[in-house]
């Protein structure tokens, strides 16, 4: 059994938590992983539906499902960048289903923010007592901005992870210590981790624990189309990509759509395309169909969020069965390490 002050916060068996992947729906997933002893999270609905879903409305059912469908804690991944226009009422949906019903906030424990400020989301978390608020960073200097916005933990993300990431293109192995080093509040390490290998290297450089994100994709839990979970597992370390997404540099599975897509803009160039994204709603909405279709099944035409550790991915296990086994491996890891110290 590893145990660190994660699993105290959290109230968990097991110091993982599952990223947030919206714009998809994980409901189900983040149920799995709550049960399986883990922290399950509900992600920031976005993708185009017929009729359309509301993100507050989608995240008010999400956590009903869970709610009914586990009895272990969760929490919720909501994005604030300055382009996510429906975060506010997201998080305004969070904080008033904890005051509806004490056993939902007894168990939605954590908010995890990021692709923006942590400052403004920080003030509307703290008006619900003992809700937790991480919030994502992938540089030190991020990283100390979330811990001056007052957050209760930092998870500290490297490039190698998928989906959004950043500019600074710093990578795991470097960050997780730096920040350790640099901050007094916890780190999750996050990127590029999917076993209990990165989980034993993570704790030895000073994390509390670990999030994880392309791994619990590939799992019979993830209610993702079974082409995305296929594809992820034939990918390798060099079969991923950067492209320019809606908040930035993002990671795809290379494909006919990622092969075609803009190359990321420079750090300068981010305002001036924010600004043209908000002139431009139809663009948006164009961007968020590749996204749906995944939904569907279509892994070339479509976005394919994914991690470069999808080429240490061979498998798709349920998600107890993946969460033994990380444990267990980071276990006989941490046990061996003194054998390999020559005196």
């Amino acid at each position: 059994m590893i145990k660190t002050e994660l699993c105290e916060m959290l109230g968990i068996e097991h110091p993982i938590i599952q990223a947030g992947m919206g714009p998809f729906d994980t409901a189900q997933l983040a149920a799995a992983v709550s049960n399986a002893g883990a922290f399950g999270i509900i992600s920031h609905w976005g993708v185009g539906t017929e009729p359309p879903i509301n993100p507050a409305e989608k995240m008010k059912e999400s956590i009903q499902y869970l709610m009914e469908h586990t009895e272990g804690n969760f929490g919720v991944n909501i994005r604030v960048a300055r382009i996510q226009i429906d975060a506010p009422a997201v998080l305004k949906e969070v904080v008033e289903a904890r005051e509806r019903d004490t056993e939902v906030k007894r168990r939605l424990k954590l908010v995890i923010t990021s692709a923006g400020d942590p400052r403004r989301p920080a003030e509307e978390i703290r008006k619900s007592p003992g809700l937790l608020h991480f919030h994502v960073a992938p540089s030190l200097y991020h990283a100390r901005r979330v811990e001056a916005a007052g957050c209760d933990g930092v998870i500290a993300t490297g490039y190698e992870g998928g989906g959004h990431q950043s500019y600074e293109q710093v990578n795991t192995v470097v960050l997780v210590p730096e920040v350790v080093k640099a901050l007094k509040i916890p780190v999750i390490a996050s990127g590029g981790i999917c076993d209990g290998t990165g989980l034993a290297a993570s704790l030895t450089m000073g994390a509390i624990g670990i999030q994880m994100g392309t791994r619990f994709i590939a799992t019979r839990d993830c209610e993702f189309h079974q082409n995305y979970k296929d594809f992820i597992v034939r990918s390798t370390d060099t079969d991923t990509t950067i492209v320019q997404g809606a908040f930035g540099p993002i990671r795809l599975l290379k494909n006919k759509y990622s092969l075609s897509a803009p190359k990321p803009v420079d750090k300068e160039a981010r305002v001036t395309q924010e600004k043209e994204m908000f002139a431009d709603l139809e663009k948006l909405r164009e961007d968020l169909e590749k996204y749906a279709l995944i939904y569907e099944g279509d892994v070339e035409g479509g976005a394919v969020l994914c991690g470069e550790v999808a080429g240490r991915i061979e498998d798709i296990p349920t998600v107890k069965e993946l969460i033994d086994q990380i444990i267990r491996e980071a276990e006989e890891i941490i046990q061996r390490l003194p054998q390999k110290i020559v005196r």
